[in-house]
């Protein structure tokens, strides 16, 4: 279904999901930079640059935290679909 055919309750919904989505994604990416910066870069700087094993923690929190987050929506998405079915099973 294309959003033209969408009715404008729809359109709504439609736009405040994207709207959260995009604040979560921000909130993510918030969190994710504060979470690795204070794991792995000291709070006094020797270098303007980082040095290969900053590099590298920074490298795997980000993964570990990106691995996390899809594991998340998988099983919330699992989960979700659960209960759209025990709805249906349930006629509400």
């Amino acid at each position: 279904m294309s959003v033209p055919e969408l009715n404008a309750a729809q359109q709504a919904k439609l736009q405040l999901m994207q709207e959260m989505e995009i604040e979560m994604m921000s909130d993510l990416y918030s969190r994710m930079t504060q979470a690795c910066h204070k794991k792995c870069i000291p709070p006094k700087y020797a270098d303007s640059e980082l040095g290969k094993g900053e590099s590298v923690c920074i490298d795997r929190c980000v993964a570990k935290y990106l691995e996390v987050h899809e594991r998340i929506g998988k099983k919330l998405t699992a989960m979700s679909a659960q209960d759209e079915d025990l709805k249906k099973k349930m006629g509400v």
